[in-house]
């Protein structure tokens, strides 16, 4: 997906953290297009900073993450960094006139995401949530079948994302200290995506988790309820687990269910069932990742407004919050 040939300086990135993600989150987009460019990155470790620079061709390595922050030549900052650092970093970032593309879940609690947003406020500057799939045609299309009332009045919802996430050291998942636990990693995607379809905010009826470490939801099962509409999220990382990604919206005159929502370029199926008759499709895009940088340059421009930021990432960091509460497990972080 190429960019826009405006003529316009492109709009500079600078990636916190030489992280797994990083690569196909942001550098291989940004190289897709002509008004974006990944000019300098920072981590933990300088040298593993200047391989990840040298194997994907970045210009500058900063010597510490405060010093990517306050460069003047990054108009964007990626924040890729474990939950823990999220808010901290991305704060700091926006406080020094940086925009922020933050990964998901936003922050390790509500009240770290309430903060990132009055910053955002305060300085003028966006924070976005990193939840790609929202950006792709395929959710656009979910929104419009329920929004058409096809399915007639909404009776019942579900969504699930299953990952076997290895226990071995250095995976953040498992570490409570860095914001880990399947409901951060994983369930933060059915959560956000069943807020998105019913266009309200749950009240959380039960939560059950499976705990792995201590307070570290190997498992999460939650029961919520969308303006009387009943629904479920599930998400598991347990060894062993079968991938799965889905969702399911049931109304009085039919269903829909979509699988892998998450990753949709990868291949996904979108089946409706109205009335009896039963019909497939695929909704065509590129990455995920392409369509979100793409609303985030438009954003960074003054362009149109990005959905997954300000009152949406705080709502679901206080769904998350009450899922752990529910579940006898209190939110990362407090």
């Amino acid at each position: 997906m190429d960019g826009d040939k405006t003529g316009a300086d492109p709009v500079r990135i600078g990636l916190l953290g030489a992280s797994q993600i990083a690569p196909l989150a942001v550098i291989a987009s940004a190289a897709r297009r002509d008004d974006v460019e990944v000019v300098a990155v920072a981590a933990r470790d300088p040298e593993r900073a200047a391989s990840f620079a040298a194997e994907h061709g970045i210009a500058r390595v900063a010597s510490t993450y405060d010093e990517l922050i306050s460069d003047p030549g990054i108009d964007l900052v990626y924040n890729g960094l474990p939950p823990v650092s999220h808010a901290p970093l991305s704060v700091a970032a926006m406080k020094a006139g940086r925009h922020v593309l933050c990964e998901k879940p936003f922050a390790m609690n509500a009240s770290e995401a309430r903060r990132m947003v009055e910053v955002a406020l305060q300085t003028g500057r966006l924070c976005v949530e990193g939840f790609h799939y929202f950006y792709h045609p395929l959710f656009a299309r979910v929104l419009e079948i329920v929004r058409s009332g096809q399915l007639g009045p909404l009776v019942a919802m579900s969504g699930a994302f299953d990952v076997e996430i290895p226990d071995v050291a250095g995976n953040i998942r498992h570490d409570l200290a860095l914001g880990g636990g399947a409901l951060m990693d994983l369930g933060c995607y059915p959560l956000h995506m069943l807020r998105h379809i019913a266009g309200s905010e749950p009240q959380v009826l039960s939560a059950q988790a499976k705990v792995g470490r201590p307070r570290i939801d190997l498992s999460m099962d939650a029961e919520l309820q969308f303006s009387g509409i009943p629904a479920r999220i599930s998400c598991d990382m347990s060894a062993g687990i079968a991938i799965r990604a889905e969702f399911a919206v049931i109304g009085q005159n039919g269903r829909l269910h979509v699988n892998n929502p998450i990753h949709p370029y990868l291949g996904h199926q979108l089946t409706l069932l109205v009335n009896g008759e039963e019909t497939s499709e695929q909704v065509d895009g590129q990455s995920t990742f392409d369509h979100q940088l793409e609303a985030v340059v438009e954003a960074v421009r003054g362009g149109a407004v990005v959905q997954t930021g300000g009152a949406d990432a705080v709502a679901n960091m206080e769904a998350i919050d009450a899922i752990y509460v529910a579940a006898g497990l209190s939110p990362r972080g407090l």
